[in-house]
């Protein structure tokens, strides 16, 4: 007869909060956007375009517009909710993987 030190039990499974990951996504991707606007309204979006560009040893043909706040709002917003619904849906497919697919 074996003896176990250690009880032998299953951990439960750890589960995401789908708002929370949508949230977090939310944020992450409008806020990267957040700081390209800001660039954009420094103007200071171009030189850097085009030194990324050139490091990729690529000849730069984008041209960065003038800042319009309304078209910066739209952008921020957009890509925060495109944001969210990936962390939502992420979540979402990890609980289902995590808790067997019940």
């Amino acid at each position: 007869m074996a003896i176990r030190a250690i009880p032998v039990t299953r951990a439960e499974p750890q589960l995401l909060g789908v708002n929370r990951a949508g949230l977090a996504f939310a944020l992450l991707l409008g806020g990267f956007h957040l700081v390209w606007a800001l660039l954009v309204a420094a103007r200071m979006a171009q030189p850097l375009i085009d030194f990324v560009f050139w490091l990729h040893f690529i000849r730069p043909a984008f041209v960065i517009e003038e800042f319009d706040p309304f078209r910066a709002a739209g952008l921020v917003l957009f890509t925060s909710a495109v944001g969210y619904l990936t962390g939502a849906a992420f979540a979402l497919l990890w609980n289902r993987v995590r808790s067997g697919g019940t």
